[in-house]
């Protein structure tokens, strides 16, 4: 382990490309925490609606936002493969395509009065959903354009900027988070429309900031930025053939949940204000994970562009081991002090043996989080891993059987027709995540990633 310290792909590089891109997405576990927390205090309506609504959102978001994150991979095979002029051409596919889903995300407003009704809510509970879910899905495809726009600093190993970007997002939403909510400050109060706003006001940050540290004079010479901006349908094509599975397969998990969260509310407001504030906290674990699937999915692309498998194989050793020490200790964090970590959640218009009752069950399901944590870093990582490669399509094929035999049809099963508890959906959810796991590191292990590439054999140079 000393000698894998310091050896190529080793992991020390991996923690150096890693970290940044770990903070980044602890800067928006941060966001989403004190989103959820702020709900949570204001009213147990709100933090109720939050999760469903939310994740409903970020489920139509997830598939673009997968599709779009895929240039990552073109970025980093170009550069691998010594074509970094073509950089800016995979850099302006996403953008396109970012563009495109804006006007489709802001159409799926439309369909929230019914979508929240088939959840079989109360109409208190509906209401605030609807509300959340619109102004979400008006500002999502920023959220797509500005993850597009982070790839061309990841896909180059670059990802101290990503960082800086993603602090400054969260830096604006935070405080902007609870004066909206809360009507502090000379800010109207808005309850949950006003954490929707500073979501996108977080977006918006992200993307301008972007924008102005790509757009320069100096990554125009070296990566053709500007002058790459019109659409190539070959390339365009490569990027949906690529990006689409990757989209489905964030789709799927993202909506795999959603479901299984949309269930857990016919069992009662208890049930799913627990829920919430489980999945809320197992974003401390999850979101970082993201990070590092983001780093070796880049090293994994150098490397393959470069046609050196060897080395792909040495950065995603190297990121398990990272990733499993951490997830072991998260695990014990959750597994010794779930309580601790519920409290800061509680509503402040609960009585006090609501209160109890929400974190008694709270407590038992961030146990239940700590069991599932070794195996949702496997499935993460060597996701990243196999997207890095090219092997998109798999990870979405797969994802699509395990989360349907797995986690959404004993749960439907289960809550509308069998007559489960909250015990027995979180179950399914973590023998979901542990077949997801083991499914991939299956693939990884059986090689089919070697032979392949998302960019051309031989890059040409442009400009």
């Amino acid at each position: 382990m000393l000698k894998r310290w310091s050896q190529p792909n080793g992991y020390r590089q991996v923690l150096a490309l890693g970290l940044p891109l770990v903070i980044s997405m602890a800067s928006t576990t941060v966001m989403h925490f004190t989103d959820r927390m702020f709900l949570a205090n204001y009213s147990l309506e709100t933090i109720a609606a939050a999760m469903p609504a939310g994740l409903a959102a970020f489920v139509f978001q997830a598939f673009f936002m997968g599709a779009a994150g895929y240039v990552n991979v073109f970025v980093a095979q170009y550069l691998g493969s010594g074509a970094p002029r073509r950089v800016g051409a995979a850099l302006w596919a996403g953008i396109w395509f970012s563009i495109i889903s804006g006007a489709l995300l802001a159409a799926q407003g439309l369909v929230a009065e019914p979508l929240f009704a088939l959840a079989g809510h109360s109409p208190e509970i509906q209401a605030l959903e609807v509300s959340y879910f619109r102004w979400l899905c008006l500002g999502s495809g920023i959220g797509v354009l500005q993850s597009s726009l982070s790839c061309f600093f990841s896909g180059r190993g670059r990802t101290r900027p990503v960082m800086l970007i993603n602090l400054a997002g969260a830096a604006v939403n935070v405080p902007l988070d609870y004066a909206l909510i809360n009507g502090v400050w000379g800010f109207p109060e808005l309850g949950i429309v006003g954490a929707a706003w500073a979501t996108i006001a977080g977006w918006v940050v992200m993307a301008v900031l972007f924008a102005l540290a790509i757009f320069t004079p100096r990554q125009e010479k070296a990566f053709a930025v500007i002058s790459a901006w019109r659409p190539e349908k070959e390339l365009f094509l490569r990027l949906m053939r690529f990006g689409l599975p990757a989209g489905v397969q964030f789709w799927l998990d993202i909506a795999a949940i959603t479901l299984a969260v949309f269930f857990v509310g016919r069992l009662g407001t208890l049930e799913l204000a627990a829920t919430t504030i489980a999945f809320s906290i197992s974003t401390l674990s999850f979101l970082p994970m993201l990070g590092f699937s983001i780093a070796v999915s880049t090293l994994v692309g150098q490397a393959v562009g470069a046609g050196r498998p060897e080395m792909a194989e040495a950065a995603t050793t190297s990121t398990i081991h990272v990733t499993l020490a951490y997830m072991g200790l998260v695990a014990l964090v959750f597994l010794a002090f779930p309580a601790w970590l519920v409290e800061p959640f509680l509503p402040r218009d609960v009585g006090p043996d609501q209160a109890a009752a929400l974190v008694d069950l709270g407590s038992t399901l961030v146990r239940y989080v700590a069991l599932y944590t070794l195996f949702d870093a496997m499935g993460i990582i060597y996701i990243g891993a196999l997207k890095g490669a090219g092997d998109s399509r798999f990870v979405m094929l797969n994802m699509a059987a395990v989360a349907g035999l797995f986690l959404v049809l004993p749960t439907y099963l289960g809550v509308n027709h069998l007559g489960w508890d909250i015990h027995r959906v979180w179950f399914c959810i973590i023998v979901y995540l542990v077949v997801l796991g083991l499914t991939n590191w299956r693939r990884y292990r059986r090689g089919a990633w070697r032979r392949m590439r998302v960019v051309e054999t031989a890059a040409p140079a442009r400009g």
